[in-house]
Order: structure tokens, then C-alpha cells, then sequence
């Protein structure tokens, strides 16, 4: 390469501006969005965000126990895909047993437990609430 020749952007989403690089994020997105429904417990929450979501509206009594009711759902959702990002950036590594993987994928699984016990307890506190 000479001097005069501009340098190459080291990926295509890197050079795109505006527009076209918010409409390719949001493909991107949605591809993120697919391979999550391809892991069996992204699933299941997903789909029990079907019923909990619409279900915040009727148990939440103002808009702000509404928005936390479902937003601990999506709590749930948004730290089981980082999790599944980092057992799939692990796994990419090598199938080989290492400490560090081994920490990184429990650190992972901790976190998913401790959102689901957030979403656990706002959904129970919300309930006796409701129905107490």
C-alpha cells in the first residue's frame, strides 16, 4: 500500500455512517436475537416474557410498578444473551478444560440466577401487593 491509498476499515460495520450503519445494527440485532432462540433457556424466558409482559400492565397499579415489573422480564432476557455470548466467545477458544473459562462461564450462570431472583422477588412482592 502506498502512502496515498486511504487504510481499509478493519470490518465493513466500522466505515458505515448514519443511516445505513443504524439499519445494519439493527440486522445485526436481530441476528443476535435468532441464535439466542436457538438456546434452550432463552426460550423459555422469552416465552414466559409473553405472558409476564402483558401481565405487568394489569398487575402494575401506576406506571412506575409497571415499568419495573416488566422490565426485570427483560432484565432476564438481556443478561441470559450476554451470558450465552460469553459461553459461545469460550467455546470459540477451545473445548480443552481451563480455570479461567471455567470462571467466566460460572460468572455468567451467576449472573442469570441473580436476575432471575430479581424478577422472582419484584414479581412476589408485586403479587402480595396486589392481592393482600
Amino acid at each position: 500500500m502506498t502512502p496515498s491509498m486511504p487504510k481499509e476499515a478493519p470490518n465493513a460495520q466500522k466505515g458505515r455512517t448514519g443511516l445505513q450503519r443504524v439499519w445494519h445494527a439493527f440486522g445485526y440485532s436481530l441476528a443476535g436475537l435468532r441464535a439466542g432462540w436457538q438456546e434452550t433457556a432463552f426460550r423459555q424466558e422469552a416465552t414466559a416474557s409473553l405472558a409476564m409482559i402483558p401481565l405487568a400492565f394489569w398487575l402494575g397499579r401506576n406506571w412506575v410498578e409497571v415499568v419495573l415489573l416488566a422490565g426485570v422480564v427483560l432484565i432476564v432476557l438481556i443478561v441470559e444473551l450476554l451470558n450465552t455470548g460469553v459461553e459461545s466467545a469460550i467455546d470459540r477458544i477451545g473445548p480443552e478444560w481451563h480455570d479461567l473459562s471455567k470462571r467466566a462461564k460460572d460468572m455468567g450462570s451467576a449472573a442469570v440466577l441473580l436476575s432471575l431472583l430479581l424478577c422472582a422477588g419484584t414479581w412476589v412482592a408485586a403479587l402480595w401487593s396486589r392481592l393482600s
